[in-house]
């Protein structure tokens, strides 16, 4: 039997659109699958609790899905380049195929591994729909502004199409000894926090098609309204299945434009689909500035004058008990499903750095910590965003009212009542501002400010009138 080729699963937990796994069947070699756990690489960005609780179930889902195919998962842990030397000596492999990677530290990991494997190490695109280097301004340069980047991908021509799952892998002869999935201790223990992420997400490819057509078909019309209205299932949720490469962004957009062709267009589908755009957005900003994690992208805002380190608002604010029951409801949800909707996060996020002047990147750790689908790409640019220092970002100017946010996309208070319980006998008119209630409704209510929930942890006008003060201070 010929030697293998060493399959190297990362953020690609799937068998169909891989070019990189199908690139390696047509070898006409045995293909050895393999996944690392890479603590050391990431550094401060190793995975937090929720992502470790999604890798684990995907690759419980992949190895399940490659044994079907006639072979299955082998794991290690510890460090990449070790361990793929030792798995060429010991199999003998002709060569390592595996999808790049555009986060700064995998970015120089490869490079380092690519200096000693040389050209049996092979990297193939999957990852986004667009190389994050590939679609540059007329002038040559990284795009700054989302429109015209999504304008510019759109008109480079549609994506390659996507490929089909294989009907079989052939696999080695003897497969090399695996670690056990159990011992990487990636699920939670003692206590186990993860029931709610259980009864709302299923990993694996699998699941993330199913989620896919469910959203095609019975949502993405209503999309440009729906995604506004937390209180309702209007968004995809396939962030966290894109993060973990179960399905490919190229299998999203051919999928909307199947159903385009079926159904005639919509700016539901349109805005889907720029949503895609803006993650892509997201890359091409990570490639080029990646320092984007880490430190503002406005250079003005390296002085921005933060309130300091309150270690009591952040936790205030983390475990949802501002007294601003939007942001104590968004804050809830994400701790106890790994996830929060979207709209919320923007308020969440607001609130934080411009009404509390805590530094973004806080804000950014406690949501890589917590949230299934944390990808760096995102989770810098969408942070940098609210906080008005990355490019293309929200003015500094716009400071969200927690009230008037949450009159507008949680007017009858379903949002709050689901995740502020305590909050469920206020009237809709009070729902939003608890502590505007008079005291014979508070009572009627069961809610004492201050003891069954939270009076607010700070003015907001006051607040907000501090925040364009330090603003206008780095202008």
């Amino acid at each position: 039997m010929p030697a293998p080729v060493i399959l190297w699963y990362r953020q690609d937990l799937r068998l169909s659109d891989h070019p990189a796994l199908t690139t390696a069947i047509k070898t006409g070699r045995p293909v050895l699958p393999l996944y690392i756990l890479d603590e050391e690489s990431p550094g401060q960005w190793k995975p937090g609790g929720a992502s470790r609780w999604w890798l684990h179930h995907s690759l419980q889902a992949l190895h399940s899905s490659l044994e079907k195919k006639g072979t299955g998962l082998l794991l290690r842990s510890g460090n990449p380049v070790d361990i793929l030397k030792a798995l060429l000596k010991e199999t003998g492999a002709s060569g390592i195929f595996a999808t790049a990677l555009w986060e700064p530290w995998a970015r120089r990991r490869d490079a380092a591994l690519k200096k000693i494997i040389g050209d049996d190490f092979k990297l193939f695109p999957g990852a986004t729909l667009f190389g994050p280097d590939d679609i540059r301004t007329g002038a040559g340069t990284p795009y700054k502004v989302f429109t015209p980047f999504w304008r510019a991908c759109r008109e480079s021509g549609h994506p390659e199409k996507a490929l089909p799952a294989p009907d079989h892998l052939p696999a080695p002869k003897s497969r090399p000894h695996s670690d056990v999935l159990a011992d990487w201790a990636l699920l939670p223990r003692n206590p186990d926090w993860s029931g709610g992420i259980r009864d709302r997400w299923q990993a694996g490819e699998r699941a993330a098609q199913a989620r896919l057509e469910a959203f095609l078909d019975d949502r993405v019309a209503d999309y440009a309204e729906g995604r506004d209205r937390p209180s309702a299932a209007g968004t995809s949720s396939l962030s966290p299945h894109l993060h973990f490469g179960e399905i490919s962004p190229r299998q999203i957009w051919q999928a909307v434009e199947a159903k385009v062709h079926e159904r005639g267009d919509s700016a539901g589908m349109r805005l889907f689909l720029s949503e895609i755009g803006w993650r892509e957005f997201c890359y091409h900003t990570l490639f080029h500035a990646p320092q984007l994690p880490e430190r503002p992208l406005r250079s003005e805002f390296e002085n921005f004058p933060w309130a300091g380190d309150n270690a009591g608002h952040l936790e205030r604010w983390q475990k949802g008990m501002t007294g601003y029951p939007i942001v104590d409801a968004g804050m809830r949800e994400l701790w106890r499903t790994g996830a929060m909707h979207n709209r919320v996060r923007m308020i969440a996020a607001s609130f934080l750095i411009k009404d509390l002047l805590i530094p973004w990147q806080k804000g950014e750790a406690w949501f890589w910590e917590t949230l299934v689908d944390a990808d760096l790409a995102n989770n810098a640019g969408n942070w940098q965003w609210v906080a008005g220092c990355g490019i293309d970002a929200s003015p500094y100017f716009r400071i969200f009212n927690p009230v008037t946010q949450g009159e507008k996309f949680d007017p009858k208070g379903c949002y709050v009542r689901t995740w502020a319980p305590e909050l469920t006998a206020l009237p809709d008119k009070y729902i939003h501002a608890p502590w505007r209630a008079p005291k014979d409704i508070l009572e009627r209510a069961g809610i004492a400010l201050g003891h069954t929930y939270p009076q607010p942890i700070i003015n907001h006008q006051r607040a907000r009138e501090r925040a364009l003060a330090a603003y206008k201070s780095i202008k």
